[in-house]
């Protein structure tokens, strides 16, 4: 997703959230059970989800189910279930294996569901049928929810953007990152048959009803987010092609409202080949051939919807046809195609277990952008951009916030995590290895979920480096480094340490051109090298334009 602190980079007017950020928060109960795995939480696995859901444009209401199949992990286990729907949507009855009528509380957005004692290794289904007004995004997609909206002829166009808010916004569901449905989901969507529904993965059926309905069900295969599946409801038509990709044949899909077709056809197939070639090179096979790839017209800017992007970056190059890096090299390509493809290799196919480790979502698909740009316009390009959106990097507050409460951290994730990881490859000095160790990660943790801890410490063993430290500087504090020099003319020796950091922080750093270099090791306490001549490599411009430093 593209939030806010880059939309600030960009001009975009921001609102109090900014502002609300920079103040201390106090989570409460209702944080607790939305963020943490509880006891009526950690005894089952869900398995999958069939939703169904009827949308009213006109009343703006919605009704439906969500049939939740799930293993009981433990006999040892909470008589209660959680259940995830938000207010002000209802509960309308809960049965279970057909048949079984619960009874359940409400507590607030969480449900607690009497199920009773079930079996280790058994597998249920958890019906639940829900009605209401739900919530409206209010500005989708950073203030999601439903969005019922009109396209450009005053006809009906409906979508739902829920990252961070989360799925219970729009149907019932385990809302909590790290359980994703292991075999899948279906999406039923009945809708006026005057429109057309899409949704994730691949078509399952079409269905005229004798109402003047038309249901449409998609599913995907593969394990994804809950916030990722949505549905998307217009006055679509489609276009196909199949692209020959590491994995083999991809399907690739693009539905566009009507008057959209004619340039949907000449724009969206050359910036998504780019895209999937560039980033098939850097993190190996798109990570869903099974369920397609799509692009999908959005009444919103654009998100990272699993197999079915959102799109909404009015088919020109850059983000609304601006550069985040001021350089205008983000006026060479759509930046909504990249970035929010890039969310499918790093927030799709790999996921964080906790919402407090957005970074691992946001900080690599940004610096997606900047391994786009170099794998297409070269390695200095590359360096360019990167360099220019650090001008969007804010530092009020940290980019992981607290755990356990649904807390989402600074926006910082984005183009300051964009900074870390290329002032990791430099440090790394291996544009091989680099490249091993993202397709490694796209490998290693294909379809799960993850904590901050295996990210890094899987980076560390194939650099042969502890990064730990330095992952905490960036992610957990405000400082920039600052790296002091002292540089004698006559001995050529250098004198050299870290301030401004944490104890122990100790970013390798290689400094060169094309035939010099120099290796330092510095930490906090002051080292000394002999440099020789090479006393060029150490101006301050070119040390802080490669890491996310400073200099004196």
């Amino acid at each position: 997703m593209f939030l806010r602190s880059r939309i600030t980079l960009l001009g975009i007017l921001l609102t109090g959230c900014t502002l609300a950020q920079a103040q201390p928060k106090t989570y409460t109960r209702a944080d607790t059970l939305r963020g943490a795995i509880n006891r009526e939480r950690v005894w089952w696995n869900v398995l999958k989800y069939d939703i169904t859901v009827k949308p009213d444009y006109n009343t703006k209401t919605t009704s439906g189910s969500n049939i939740i199949t799930y293993k009981v992990l433990s006999a040892r286990h909470s008589p209660l279930m959680q259940v995830d729907l938000q207010e002000p949507l209802n509960i309308d009855s809960i049965l279970l294996d057909g048949k079984k009528k619960l009874k359940y509380t409400r507590d607030g957005n969480a449900w607690h569901v009497t199920v009773g004692k079930q079996a280790a290794k058994t597998e249920h289904k958890l019906a639940v049928y829900f009605s209401g007004t739900p919530k409206e995004g209010v500005r989708p997609p950073w203030v999601g929810g439903w969005t019922f909206a009109k396209d450009s002829l005053n006809r009906p166009w409906m979508t739902v953007t829920c990252q961070g808010l989360g799925a219970s916004v729009w149907y019932p569901c385990k809302d909590h990152q790290s359980d994703e449905p292991d075999k899948g989901a279906s999406l039923t969507m009945i809708v006026p048959d005057t429109l057309v529904a899409v949704a994730n993965g691949r078509l399952q059926s079409h269905t005229k009803n004798n109402d003047g309905t038309a249901t449409y069900k998609w599913a995907v295969v593969n394990p994804i987010n809950n916030y990722d599946i949505i549905p998307y409801i217009g006055k679509y038509v489609n276009f196909s092609e199949v692209y020959k990709g590491e994995k083999g044949k991809l399907d690739l899909n693009y539905w566009v409202l009507d008057y959209n077709l004619p340039k949907a056809k000449t724009y969206m197939p050359f910036e998504v080949k780019h895209m999937l070639k560039a980033f098939e090179h850097w993190f190996g096979p798109y990570p869903f051939y099974e369920d397609g790839y799509k692009l999908i017209d959005a009444p919103h800017t654009g998100m990272e919807h699993q197999s079915a992007v959102a799109y909404g970056n009015w088919y020109k190059p850059g983000y609304r046809q601006r550069d985040a890096s001021g350089t205008g090299l983000g006026m060479k390509w759509d930046f909504i195609i990249v970035h929010e493809s890039g969310h499918e290799w790093f927030g799709n196919n790999i996921t964080s277990n906790d919402l407090a480790d957005m970074w691992i979502h946001e900080s690599f698909t940004n610096y997606s952008e900047t391994l786009y740009v170099d794998y297409r316009f070269g390695v200095d390009a590359g360096n360019d951009y990167n360099f220019g959106i650090r001008n969007g990097i804010q530092n009020k507050t940290p980019i992981i916030p607290p755990y356990n409460v649904n807390a989402q951290g600074s926006g910082d994730m984005y183009p300051k995590g964009g900074n870390m990881l290329q002032t990791i490859r430099h440090s790394i000095n291996n544009d091989v290895l680099f490249r091993d160790i993202m397709r490694g990660l796209n490998k290693q943790f294909y379809h799960k979920t993850v904590t901050a801890a295996q990210i890094q410490n899987y980076i560390s063993g194939r650099a042969k480096f502890d990064y730990k430290k330095v992952f905490q500087q960036y992610l957990t504090t405000t400082q920039i480094p600052n790296l002091e020099l002292q540089y004698n003319v006559d001995s050529k020796i250098l004198r050299y340490r870290y301030t401004n950091c944490i104890p122990g922080f100790n970013l390798p750093l290689v400094l060169k051109d094309k035939t010099n270099q120099i290796k330092l090791s510095p930490t906090t306490e002051w080292k000394t090298i002999t440099v020789g001549n090479n006393h060029e490599l150490l101006k301050p411009e070119n040390i802080v334009k490669m890491y996310y430093i400073t200099t004196s």
